[in-house]
């Protein structure tokens, strides 16, 4: 049976090193590539005709600027539009990666921890940066929760501040976590295909259900880490 751990392996490509440091392009940094081509491509092809009644590409591209427009607007107001271009990129190169991702012999770069915490780790310090720059020290008021008697406020305090310290552990790991599972449940059923014969129709049956739910879970993981973004920066912007 196949390793399923061998498909997160990462492997060098074009071997390259700056002084002392590693820098040598991977399999993860193909594929990054890959989707952000991807997504430039559907982009620039979609608005090379653009036509009163779209096309096929027009119309996905059309889909996926209202989809982010709405979530912008009902998670961020009208002060987060200019927060618009981010949170299209993030979720585009999120949603394209995982997509690729499910394809035969390529490479999930969003199953490993290094790549999602390093996004999350942006997210969290533009936040941070973006609420001390609009408020002030009136931004820490975040962690006095509203209504909280003063005798509480010593336990609460320090229970907010951790809260918000984890973010960017909760949403990387969230993402990481998903992806990297499903594509590992994926590979132990493809082993027993082949061993198990004409019996092997049980688990083919079963990899094609969880190939179906890899799919949606590819959607939604992308969906929850641009919607958490959103919330976080209304917080920051609106100080909730």
């Amino acid at each position: 049976m196949a390793d399923p751990i061998h498909q997160f392996e990462i492997k060098e490509l074009i071997p390259l090193k700056l002084f002392e440091t590693n820098i040598s392009y991977t399999n993860s940094s193909l594929f990054m590539s890959l989707a952000i081509i991807f997504v430039t491509l559907l982009l620039l092809l979609s608005i090379k005709n653009k036509s009163l009644i779209p096309s096929r590409l027009q119309s996905i591209s059309e889909i996926f600027y209202e989809f982010i427009s709405n979530m912008v607007s009902d998670n961020i107001g009208n002060k987060g539009r200019k927060f618009f271009p981010l949170i299209f990129t993030l979720f585009t190169f999120l949603l394209f990666g995982n997509m690729l991702g499910m394809l035969p012999y390529s490479f999930t770069f969003t199953s490993h921890i290094i790549v999602t915490f390093v996004l999350a780790m942006f997210i969290f310090l533009l936040v941070t940066l973006l609420g001390i720059f609009i408020h002030g020290f009136k931004f820490f008021g975040l962690f006095v929760p509203k209504g909280v008697p003063m005798l509480m406020l010593p336990l609460m305090i320090p229970i907010e501040i951790i809260s918000y310290l984890s973010r960017p552990i909760s949403l990387s790991v969230r993402l990481f976590a998903n992806m990297m599972a499903g594509h590992t449940m994926l590979k132990i059923f493809a082993g027993f295909i082949v061993p198990l014969g004409i019996f092997g129709v049980a688990p083919l049956m079963v990899n094609v259900a969880l190939t179906a739910l890899e799919v949606l879970i590819a959607f939604l993981q992308a969906y929850v880490f641009t919607i958490l973004t959103c919330l976080y920066l209304n917080e920051a912007i609106n100080l909730h």
